[in-house]
């Protein structure tokens, strides 16, 4: 199945790690008749337009999910959006809440409400492992676009655009994350560790981007995508990154947990398991019960969390992951 063959996909934070292995692929793989990149750094988008010049079906548009105006010219003729643009960083988030607020919540209902007035087919929402049960600014933004995109699904009406999230854990080597922290601190012959016991869930670019398109090609609108990851230790991922360096313990950051949760115990009660990942269904009388079918459904106090995950990768394992990066 190709769901973007000779379709206009336009993708929001577009400049991104993400957006920018989402375009590779699908110009590569899918045949679309556009691919559309929409971001607000100009000088990122002319470095992305040097990197993907042999393309000559993608366009760029400078623009920022907060305005509405220009966010109606960019959905024009469009078909698919990956919604991936957001206010992400933690610590900064918290010192800044507004800011957050203005991107990731406002921002959402602006996708919203042009997506449904352009007549968009679907919208993937990216998520995130921190908006269960949100300590930081940053998750609680992130849960409230959650909910946003799923109740979108209840207006939509007879345009029938049709609104779904993904959410899963850290992804390896993006900017910003761990690993290429560790990696430029790894000359200094120390790395600042925030806690021994913190564990994260571990998913690469690669799979990330692959997901979100499955995802695309299996919604009905309204559910929430998370996929099954494995998890990792922070001690053992500075062992495979610098097992010569000694470590320092510096503690945990404003607005940071010791362990991610993607699925909650009161979210499992609409949780179903798929093959490769756990499906959270909308608590909507709209919802087919009937969707998913061939899911079954977890038990009551299931938890999906990266300490308690079964899945915990190696020193050799993350070793062998980062050099492939």
């Amino acid at each position: 199945m190709n769901i973007f063959k000779d379709e206009v996909i336009l993708i929001t934070g577009g400049t991104g790690s993400f957006g920018k292995k989402l375009a590779k692929i699908v110009l590569d793989e899918y045949s679309p008749a556009k691919v559309i990149i929409y971001s607000r750094d100009e000088l990122k988008q002319f470095e992305m337009s040097q990197e993907f010049e042999q393309y000559k079906n993608i366009r760029y548009f400078i623009g920022d999910v907060r305005d509405k105006e220009r966010l109606m010219r960019a959905f024009a003729g469009v078909d698919y959006v990956v919604h991936a643009a957001a206010l992400k960083q933690v610590p900064a988030m918290e010192y800044n809440p507004t800011e957050a607020i203005k991107t990731n919540i406002n921002g959402a209902m602006n996708i919203i409400e042009k997506a449904l007035d352009k007549g968009v087919k679907k919208v993937v929402a990216l998520s995130t492992d921190k908006a269960c049960n949100p300590i930081n600014l940053y998750g609680a933004t992130k849960l409230c676009s959650d909910k946003l995109f799923v109740a979108a699904n209840s207006y939509a009406g007879l345009s029938g655009t049709r609104f779904s999230v993904v959410r899963y854990g850290n992804v390896v080597g993006s900017r910003g994350s761990v690993v290429p922290f560790f990696q430029k601190k790894k000359s200094d012959g120390i790395l600042p560790i925030t806690d021994p016991e913190m564990t994260r869930f571990w998913i690469t670019l690669e799979q990330g981007v692959r997901f979100v398109i499955n995802a695309f090609e299996r919604m009905k609108g309204g559910e929430l995508f998370v996929p099954k990851i494995p998890s990792m230790n922070i001690m053992d991922l500075a062992k495979a990154i610098a097992p010569d360096c000694k470590t320092s313990i510096v503690g945990i950051r404003p607005g940071e947990k010791l362990h991610e949760v993607m699925i909650s115990e009161d979210d499992a009660r609409n949780t179903k398991e798929l093959d490769d990942c756990y499906v959270i269904q909308p608590a909507f009388h709209w919802w087919d019960a009937n969707n998913h079918a061939e899911g079954k459904n977890v038990q009551k106090d299931f938890r999906y969390s990266s300490d308690l995950n079964p899945e915990l990768l190696k020193v050799d394992e993350l070793r062998e992951i980062i050099k492939n990066l």
